[in-house]
C-alpha cells in the first residue's frame, strides 16, 4: 500500500497545524484535520484507521475532497433541509393576532382559535395549534396571560 497520500502545500501545512489545537471545531472538523496532517506524515491508511479509528472509505473521500477544493473539505457541505413553513412576517401577524382583543364571547385567545384566525384571515394556508404555540413561546406575547395576551414579566 502507498505510504504517501497527499503533499500538503507549505501554506496549508502551516495552516493545519494551527487549526489542529483549537478545541472550538466540532469532533468531525478535528478529525478530518488530523488526518489530512497524518497523511501528510507519510502514514498509511492502515495505520491511520486503527489510531483513529475510521475506514477507508472515508479516508480516501477526504483526500478526493481536498485534492479539488483544498482545506474546504473540512467544512460539511450546506444542507438544505426542511424549507421554512411559515415566513417572518407571518409570524409578527401570528404575534400581533394573540396580542389584540379576543373574540366577542372569549375572555382570551385559545391556540385553536388562533389557528383558525390564521386561516381564516388567510395569513397561512394551514398552521396547527401547537405551532402557534411555539411561535408564540419565542416572544414576549402569550394567548393565555391577560385580556388582550400581553405577557407581564
Amino acid at each position: 500500500m502507498q505510504k504517501h497520500h497527499i503533499t500538503l502545500s507549505e501554506d496549508d501545512r502551516r495552516a493545519l497545524t494551527a487549526m489542529a489545537t483549537i478545541t472550538s471545531f466540532t469532533v468531525k472538523k478535528h478529525r478530518r484535520i488530523m488526518f489530512l496532517l497524518a497523511l501528510d506524515a507519510g502514514k498509511t491508511y492502515e495505520s491511520i484507521m486503527k489510531q483513529y479509528d475510521t475506514n477507508q472509505p472515508t479516508l480516501r473521500r477526504l483526500v478526493k475532497a481536498y485534492h479539488e477544493v483544498g482545506l474546504s473539505c473540512l467544512d460539511d457541505k450546506h444542507r438544505s433541509g426542511r424549507p421554512p413553513g411559515i415566513s417572518g412576517e407571518q409570524r409578527a401577524k401570528v404575534t400581533a393576532l394573540a396580542c389584540s382583543q379576543a373574540p366577542e364571547g372569549h375572555a382570551k385567545w385559545t391556540l385553536r382559535m388562533l389557528a383558525d384566525k390564521l386561516v381564516e384571515l388567510d395569513i397561512c394556508q394551514n398552521i396547527s395549534h401547537t405551532h402557534v404555540g411555539n411561535i408564540l413561546k419565542k416572544t414576549s406575547c402569550s394567548p393565555i396571560a391577560n385580556a388582550h395576551g400581553a405577557l407581564v414579566r
